[in-house]
């Protein structure tokens, strides 16, 4: 018998605020997480207002530019290798710090860099934050979501990582605006402008760093080492009212054979590995290879280079950056509506066409000087064809394939998966950071036909491979469809 003021109507009373709460929360410990993808972001571009300057500091050729600029992929690379293995070790949060200590240290020495040697080694330094950062941040996020919040949360990483991107090159922007010369002239607290747009990755660096001690380890970590109570309170707070202890048993269940992972555990029949992993390691290589980050790391001088004065052409840079931002926000409205594949197929046919037509523009300018210059009406069709090409990666490639690297494997391969994935990532951007700038020597139109090819490549990839993995939990994903059978 219940008195009043008791009974089921103040439970349903508060029913509300439970989910509310822990909503709250979860965002709020994926965001802290996806800070990672911000630095990821931002090491990545900031070099991009730079290359004409350090070009001419250190008298480069373009293929001394093309191995500087991507030298941090080689360490992204690594990064990312190694990162899901300490993690399984010591733990999500511990790499996180560690990341962020190694993003002081290399924007520091990147600022004070005395020749190409130098700066490429601590451009390699940066690289292993970031390969780090690829890898951690999804893994964390997708591990403390719950399942009908993955796909947006899990894309909180991608939009970190545009904001890294556009914060990166706004900060160019002006840095060179206000130095007397532009990105090589002297920066009015002394020392060239170049040098202060690499060391400006310490404010971002040093609040990563600091946010991260704050948050906990992932409860599926945690469990793994046998510390379930401080499982069960993470879980608590991330879940409200859900069953806590049920998830503690599907985790538990799902990890029963528990032991350090090894890279064999990624073996299988078919070409060595694991079909799954060959998918992930596959959507990673296609996301690179549609040729994005040319537009992240180089376009500055891209534009230049077709006709565009320095100032006009880090703007246009930073309108293609926030452009990737603003789709994202549309990739994060949709990823949990209408699922991963429909978003895939529609961003691979979108890009396959804006890349068709810049590989148009590029082929028939006129050249001048070495150079292609675009006419009064190819510039205009140009920049509107970057645009949409940025827009339908931003909506879709670009966030869509994080969210399934972080949830496509099983709990046991997760992190050694997601390694191998990031780092076939990583070397794939590597491949088309090194090479733009030869075949752009070569010829424009080619380096975008090839990325052209990659996206109708992409397409076809995803239609006949590419599982869906929208609403499925975590703990399930070892019934996942096999490849080619999707539902």
């Amino acid at each position: 018998m219940t008195t009043p003021g008791s009974g089921p109507r103040p439970a349903d009373d508060r029913r509300p605020e439970g989910p509310s709460h822990s909503t709250a929360t979860a965002v709020l410990l994926a965001g802290a997480a996806a800070l990672g993808g911000f630095l990821f972001g931002y090491d990545s571009s900031v070099i991009n207002g730079a290359v004409d300057a350090i070009q001419d500091r250190f008298d480069l050729s373009g293929f001394a530019v093309g191995f500087v600029v991507s030298s941090a992929l080689l360490g992204c690379a690594v990064g990312a290798w190694f990162a899901g293995p300490i993690s399984d070790r010591i733990g999500r949060v511990r790499v996180m710090l560690i990341a962020s200590a190694l993003f002081v240290i290399s924007a520091v020495g990147s600022a004070l860099a005395f020749n190409p040697v130098d700066l490429t080694f601590w451009r390699v330094i940066g690289g292993l934050a970031v390969g780090a950062a690829s890898v951690i941040a999804p893994a964390y996020i997708a591990e403390i979501a719950p399942a009908e919040l993955r796909g947006r949360l899990g894309s909180l990483q991608q939009m970190a990582i545009v904001l890294g991107i556009f914060t990166a090159l706004v900060v160019d922007y002006v840095i060179a605006q206000v130095s007397d010369g532009g990105a090589g002239g002297e920066f009015p607290w002394g020392g060239s402008a170049w040098r202060w747009m690499f060391a400006s990755a310490v404010v971002p660096a040093v609040i990563w760093g600091v946010i991260a001690t704050t948050i906990p380890e992932s409860p599926r970590y945690l469990v793994k080492k046998h510390q379930v109570t401080k499982a069960r309170r993470v879980l608590a707070r991330v879940l409200g009212r859900g069953d806590v202890d049920g998830k503690i048993g599907e985790i538990e269940r799902s990890i029963a054979s528990d032991r350090p992972v090894r890279l064999s555990d990624l073996r299988g029949s078919r070409l060595g590995l694991q079909p799954i992993v060959w998918v992930g390691i596959l959507l990673s290589v296609f996301q690179q290879f549609v040729g994005i980050n040319v537009i992240f790391y180089y376009s500055s001088s891209l534009w230049q280079a077709v006709g565009f004065s320095e100032n006009d052409a880090m703007l246009t840079s930073v309108i293609n950056s926030l452009v990737n931002v603003m789709f994202t926000l549309v990739a994060i409205a949709l990823v949990d509506r209408i699922g991963r594949r429909p978003l895939l197929l529609g961003g691979a046919t979108g890009m396959a066409i804006s890349l068709g037509l810049l590989t148009i523009c590029f082929a028939t300018a006129p050249v001048v000087d070495g150079d292609p210059r675009l006419g009064d009406l190819a510039g205009p069709v140009a920049l509107v064809a970057a645009n949409v090409f940025v827009a339908s990666f931003a909506a879709t490639w670009g966030p869509v394939v994080w969210v399934m690297l972080g949830e496509m494997f099983t709990n046991f391969l997760r992190a050694s998966a997601l390694a191998v994935a990031a780092a076939a990532q990583w070397l794939a951007n590597w491949v088309i950071t090194m090479t733009f700038p030869g075949l752009s020597g070569i010829s424009l139109g080619l380096a975008y036909g090839i990325y052209t090819a990659a996206s109708v490549l992409a397409l076809l990839f995803v239609m006949r491979l590419v599982p869906e993995t929208k609403g499925r939990e975590l703990e399930d994903m070892d019934k996942l469809a096999t490849p080619g059978a999707h539902p």
